[in-house]
């Protein structure tokens, strides 16, 4: 009996269904990083210091100070209509390098 015709003990999967149910969705991956995510927040909140709540309350301020991102959307895409969007070369790199990290985080 070769190899390929050996008998695989009751139970065992083949190598064929092995490698395919190993495999781990998208969506299952998403599930994970959220639950992780939620778990380090409130991990976080439950050890919190005084210096923690201001730094978050500072932080806090700061985001709610930014324009909306559909007011920045439309400004670029009115600049863009113009013919007045350029960019840095600089901006540009700082787009790809974040549109990176964010993507290595997904």
């Amino acid at each position: 009996m070769g190899l390929a015709e050996k008998a695989r003990k009751p139970g065992c999967l083949s190598e064929k269904s092995r490698v395919t149910d190993m495999k781990i969705s998208d969506a299952q991956i998403q599930v994970i990083l959220r639950s992780q995510a939620a778990a380090t927040i409130e991990q976080l909140t439950e050890t919190a210091t005084d210096a923690d709540d201001e730094l978050i309350n500072n932080v806090t301020q700061a985001v709610m100070a930014m324009p909306d991102r559909e007011e920045m959307i439309e400004s670029l895409r009115a600049q863009i209509a113009a013919g007045t969007y350029a960019p840095t070369s600089s901006e540009i790199a700082e787009a790809m390098i974040r549109r990176a990290i964010a993507d290595r985080v997904r």
